[in-house]
């Protein structure tokens, strides 16, 4: 008997010693499709959603998370990957069902990341108003925009809203007025735009004459964050990208309480990675919140997508008047499952996949993802400079929490294409 004992305690160790990736993600992986699912863990303060951009299904899956979510009352707030102004407008669209401004919405926002401005991201918001009015007013999604301002219609008329005029006292409110309805200037990023003068203007005379002001402005925390982020685009450098979304970040918390209301945050692969690469590396947003200790690192949960058998949309296309005339994709290099060019481990992925959309969690207490390997970080590329040398060493899970794969994910459209 003590010998039958002592084999089945070997067997056992034997057989945890021999598991292999694969028999992990097959305990941990979840289909997306199904009726069933519900995501694994509910207790985080921020939940980041992302991959490469441009392709259709992507969309789809983050609809399933966002439901799923709002369902379990996870959520409270969505920021997606644009701007304090447009985000605002997201809200209004998701109010009034407006398709009018949706359509310039996701235009706008689209400057930023071109992949994004897409009949797929149109018509995920959409699906996202039809599911927030399912809910009591109470338990729906709040738009919050992190970013930096791409470009300035939806400042300008957010402000405008926060100013009353009706006297006509103000007249660089007046000027801003003017230029809105016209709308026919450049609202670009930058002092070569009209749109900058107009804007500057309007704050150099508010900084000088706050007591005119004061008022007549509805909300002057609002307020000073629109000059806050307009100031970050004075002169033609880009800024920071990442220190803007974090210090927005922190300046937003104190509106909305973010360490007690969670969020869902919808951005690309290196923004929700947990971990910088390399001793040396570049700090994202996410690797922020952590080394800042904002948040502990359990309760940062990053969602990261992987495609294979995909397409994504690559270029649009613009003749020498400027004119839109048609887009590319790629269906190998911008996947991330080429020969050129594949992550690390993809292929345990693909082996273990439930459906077209499989999430595998790798954060589980069992871990196999915590061996000092990078596997689904690690790009493995023949022809350029890959990110090898820099993540050597270090673990999946120092960077992310999950993985989906999607397969067989036509490449998205360009909302120009829209009839």
């Amino acid at each position: 008997m003590k010998n039958l004992l002592i084999l089945a305690i070997l067997l056992i160790v034997f057989q945890s010693c021999t598991k292999t990736k694969q028999d992990y993600l097959k305990e941990n992986r979840f289909d997306l499709n199904s009726a069933s699912f519900n995501f694994p863990q509910d207790n985080f303060k921020i939940l980041g959603f992302g991959g490469y951009h441009g392709s259709a299904k992507t969309e789809e899956v983050e609809l399933l998370l966002l439901e799923d979510l709002l369902n379990a009352k996870t959520i409270k707030y969505y920021l997606p990957e644009t701007d304090f102004s447009i985000a605002h407008y997201f809200n209004k669209f998701l109010k009034t069902g407006d398709t009018l401004l949706l359509k310039d919405l996701v235009i706008n926002s689209g400057i930023r990341v071109k992949q994004e401005r897409t009949i797929q991201m149109y018509n995920k918001w959409k699906a996202l108003k039809k599911i927030n009015d399912s809910f009591d007013e109470k338990d729906r999604l709040i738009v919050v925009g992190v970013d930096y301002q791409i470009n300035y219609k939806y400042a300008s008329r957010h402000i405008l809203e926060l100013v009353s005029n009706t006297d006509q006292s103000l007249p660089y409110i007046q000027d801003i007025q003017n230029m809105v309805d016209i709308d026919t200037t450049s609202y670009a990023r930058g002092d070569l735009s009209f749109a900058y003068h107009k804007l500057k203007a309007l704050i150099d005379d508010y900084e000088s004459n706050k007591a005119l002001y004061t008022n007549k402005i509805s909300d002057v925390k609002v307020f000073e964050h629109i000059i806050t982020n307009f100031k970050t685009t004075v002169g033609n450098s880009t800024p920071e990208r990442e220190q803007v979304m974090y210090d927005n970040y922190l300046a937003l918390s104190k509106f909305y309480d973010f360490k007690n209301n969670p969020q869902f945050l919808r951005m690309g692969f290196s923004h929700i990675c947990k971990s910088r690469e390399g001793a040396e590396g570049y700090p994202y947003f996410f690797t922020r919140l952590v080394e800042n200790e904002i948040y502990k690192t359990d309760d940062v949960i990053s969602v990261m997508a992987y495609f294979t058998d995909s397409e994504v949309v690559w270029d649009e296309l613009y003749n020498e008047n400027g004119d839109y005339k048609g887009f590319t994709t790629e269906a190998g290099f911008g996947i991330g499952d080429y020969e050129k060019e594949y992550f690390r481990g993809i292929q345990n992925l693909k082996q273990t996949k439930l459906s077209d959309k499989t999430l595998f969690r790798l954060n589980a207490t069992n871990t196999l993802y915590a061996d000092h390997n990078p596997d689904l970080i690690d790009v493995i590329m023949t022809d350029e400079k890959s990110n090898t040398e820099a993540v050597k060493g270090q673990s999946t899970v120092d960077f992310i929490d999950y993985a989906v794969l999607i397969s067989n994910s036509e490449a998205s459209t360009p909302i120009y294409e829209m009839k």
